[in-house]
């Protein structure tokens, strides 16, 4: 593996841009959810399947794994700063999941109250390994964060009978819903259990058999049951599902050396940047099945871009960044945080985007809750991506940095403490703001080592500085050296590829890493029926606007438009906003 993740406590966000978004998810949206998920009875299934209850099961068959994800959150919280409070949830939930397992480890809330404890006969819709891959997750960032295995003994119970339950020979089948590949290597690679890693192998290389049917209106593709994974070049179907099942066979092609599978997996990632990504780093264009649209299809105001799905982008992306080392996919994870993740939550942290559309018309119709014209809603019923979204905020430091043989890469630029080994920096920036980042050495060994700092596939130059000198970032460093990189984070137009005929003939608005976006409350003409000019882009920084924000001002056809970052839109008014906009020439 080329690159490695840091161990986990070794990179800490201290300040700026993050730790603000950090902060409220930890003050505001992690006991918000809390709250929801006794409201809603999610809870309250698990007191009913510890007390060998059945019937009066509340929420979505996959609710479970609301809990598993909050749990999740708020074990990572605990890693960043130790709390009694969040240390008294974690353990009376956990205490919660562990008394509704059953003897054999099997653990399901809904098939105990719903269905009296019948199991595995719906693989097609029934959700029961992506519950189980969600509480695998849950139980190992709870132990690698705060040393309790409470969850762990449970997942692993939990895993054991998966083992002992599918494979060959017994019973052959997947998971409609991806997520339990990911969740057995992991699971593998806290315990080294080789068993985990089969039986994640075994499902991966199962897709593409015609082991699932689909019901009703969708084809196999909205399941992962298409293609073989490795035979996939063009993604499709329901995005998240099919970001899961990349996620967890990358995860198998690296623990198990597969190039092929690896090789595989690159082209597929290639082909979704290229053709199946929005500008916002979002993916998934239908609404109909929440999925991929063909390549190219990218229509800004019929965007799904679930926000689930965007997450889902990161953890690939991250996954093939340290098998890699390969840039590109850090400035993907960039590119999606800074505008497809948070745009999903509210900046006061309690309400959420589950679409996040790029266009909303004059006079649009909600019809929908997950709609975006409805502006962003305190809960669904469907909750996936509000605890996603906790989870993802609580476990930001770890995306920071990596490390491999050589020395140690800074992938996310944050005001940050990163102490690993006997090498130790801060990093100092107000970036997206501003593209002044400084480093600064405060531990190291007498050896050479490597700094190395990722250049932004969006910054067109770029300084590089140690000491005041221009000199490589290899060399036997001195505490107190300081390198400074200045990146150009100025207001630019951005074009778009001429074959997605939705957006032709307009531009977009960037700055840094942040894409922009008109809305109608900034405006005094209609966004629909008017244009933007050549001209110059001025950049005005308003501190006292959504948190604190730099609005870009640009010539309209009719008068002066003001852009703002787009993860930022709806968070006053919530009505008509584009992020494409036609261009007169």
């Amino acid at each position: 593996m080329p690159l490695r993740p840091l161990p986990l406590g070794t990179t800490s966000i201290t300040g700026g841009f993050w730790l603000e978004r950090q902060r409220i998810n930890r003050d505001a949206t992690i006991p918000a959810a809390a709250q929801r998920l006794e409201e809603v009875g999610t809870l309250r299934n698990f007191r009913r399947a510890a007390d060998e209850q059945t019937g009066a099961f509340a929420g979505k068959l996959f609710a479970d794994t609301d809990v598993y994800k909050w749990l999740e959150a708020v074990a990572w919280e605990q890693a960043r700063e130790p709390s009694a409070d969040l240390a008294g949830r974690q353990s009376t939930a956990s205490a919660l999941v562990a008394a509704a397992q059953d003897p054999d480890g099997y653990l399901n809330t809904y098939t105990r109250l719903a269905l009296d404890g019948q199991r595995y006969g719906d693989l097609e819709k029934g959700h029961e390994l992506y519950c189980a891959g969600h509480l695998l997750q849950a139980a190992v960032a709870q132990v690698r964060a705060t040393g309790d295995r409470t969850l762990l003994d449970v997942a692993c119970r939990f895993a054991d009978h998966l083992c002992k339950t599918f494979g060959p020979g017994r019973l052959e089948g997947v998971d409609g819903h991806p997520l339990i590949e990911m969740a057995l290597v992991e699971l593998y690679r806290e315990t080294s259990t080789s068993a985990y890693l089969e039986l994640a192998s075994y499902f991966v290389e199962a897709r593409g058999r015609g082991l699932l049917t689909p019901p009703g209106h969708h084809g196999p593709a909205y399941f992962q049951d298409h293609l073989p994974v490795r035979e996939v070049r063009t993604i499709a179907g329901h995005a998240v599902r099919a970001l899961y099942l990349a996620s967890g066979a990358t995860d198998v092609a690296v623990e198990t050396g597969d190039d092929e599978l690896l090789d595989a997996l690159q082209a597929t990632w290639s082909s979704m940047v290229e053709s199946q990504t929005y500008l916002t780093g979002g993916v998934g264009a239908r609404w109909y099945g929440e999925a991929f649209g063909d390549p190219f299809e990218l229509p800004p105001d019929a965007a799904y871009c679930e926000t689930c799905a965007a997450i889902a982008s990161v953890q690939w992306s991250w996954r093939l960044l340290l098998a890699t080392g390969e840039s590109k996919y850090a400035d993907l994870i960039e590119r999606t945080l800074y505008n497809a993740v948070i745009s999903g939550v509210s900046l006061d942290g309690d309400r959420f985007f589950y679409v996040n559309t790029l266009k909303v018309r004059n006079n649009a119709f909600a019809d929908d809750q997950r709609s975006a014209v409805g502006g962003r809603q305190p809960w669904f019923g469907t909750a996936c991506c509000p605890p996603n979204v906790m989870r993802t905020l609580s476990s930001l430091d770890q995306l920071v940095a990596t490390s491999d043989d050589d020395g140690v890469q800074v992938q996310l630029y944050a005001p940050a403490s990163v102490n690993v080994g006997p090498i130790g920096f801060e990093i100092e920036t107000e970036y997206p703001w501003h593209g002044t980042v400084r480093v600064r050495i405060t531990s190291t060994p007498d050896t050479p080592w490597t700094l190395g700092l990722r250049i932004p596939a969006w910054a067109e130059s770029h300084r590089l500085t140690v000491n005041g000198f221009e000199g490589p970032l290899r060399r036997v460093w001195a505490v107190g050296d300081e390198v400074v990189l200045e990146l150009p984070v100025a207001a630019r137009r951005t074009t778009p590829d001429e074959r997605i005929d939705s957006i032709r003939g307009c531009i977009a608005i960037e700055r840094g890493p942040l894409v922009y976006c008109f809305e109608q409350q900034d405006a005094d003409v209609v966004l629909d029926q008017t244009a933007v000019v050549p001209g110059e882009l001025v950049e005005r920084e308003q501190p006292d606007l959504l948190g604190g924000v730099t609005t870009v001002e640009v010539p309209g056809r009719d008068s002066t438009l003001t852009a703002i970052p787009y993860y930022a839109w709806a968070n006053r008014d919530v009505g008509p906003m584009t992020v494409w906009i036609r261009e007169d020439a």
